[in-house]
């Protein structure tokens, strides 16, 4: 039977271990399968996390013990420090792409499709929004028989232009406080997360001009200098 969060929903601690796990499984794959005190550090990061927690190593052991007994996390073999892995995607019955909205919104909190989309980059790359938005809505139509819907769709904050994803794992989301909790601001989580887009595209930005400059060289000519913005004008 696949997990079915309205008869034993994760506690938080629980969710945030288990995707940390599915972060890091993502995103440093060197360090993974986790040992306790990375898992720890990464569970109580102050970026990319929202609520920011302060797991001690009992809390994030009892939670473990807790997924491990759900069949969502396991020990791995093969090393004098016990280290852990997830089995998300097998334990709660999903595809790749879903589990990395579940992983996203169970660590960064409530976000819009546009928002998980931006967030996801490092864990998967969407082609678009509207593939954000279908995997998020399989996962709201998800039926009885597989364990019931996974997520759901907040009302409209007041002054927010788009509705918010919240994951169900943890249980029922109280709509009418999230609702009345953002009045149109952006998350830390939100925020964190275009700041990583705009690092990125830095990145590439410079690659590009790397690249430019080194084709000039090579033909032997100059390459023209960017436009200047003039006062007044964007």
């Amino acid at each position: 039977m696949p997990f079915d969060p309205t008869t034993r929903p994760l506690a938080p601690n629980e969710a945030r271990v288990l995707a940390t796990l599915m972060e890091k499984a993502r995103t440093v794959p060197d360090s993974y399968p986790m040992s306790l005190n990375g898992l720890v550090t990464g569970c109580n990061q102050k970026t990319s996390r929202d609520p920011v927690m302060q797991l001690s190593d009992a809390d994030a052991q009892e939670a473990l013990d807790s997924l491990k007994l759900l069949t969502l996390a396991f020990e791995s073999s093969g090393s004098r420090t016990t280290r852990w892995e997830h089995n998300f995607q097998r334990g709660i019955g999903v595809p790749e792409q879903s589990a990395v909205l579940l992983g996203l919104l169970m660590l960064r909190g409530p976000q819009t499709a546009g928002e998980l989309r931006i967030n996801a980059e490092r864990w998967y790359r969407f082609a678009d929004i509207s593939s954000v938005e279908a995997f998020l809505d399989e996962l709201h139509e998800r039926s009885a028989e597989k364990g019931g819907p996974l997520v759901t769709l907040l009302p409209r904050a007041p002054g927010a232009r788009e509705q918010r994803w919240a994951h169900l794992l943890c249980g029922p989301v109280d709509t009418s406080h999230a609702a009345a909790g953002t009045s149109g601001t952006p998350t830390h989580a939100a925020t964190e997360g275009l700041r990583e887009r705009v690092h990125a595209l830095e990145q590439e930005v410079a690659s590009l001009r790397a690249t430019v400059q080194r084709l000039c060289d090579e033909l032997g000519i100059t390459p023209e200098p960017a436009p200047m913005s003039q006062p007044g004008q964007d």
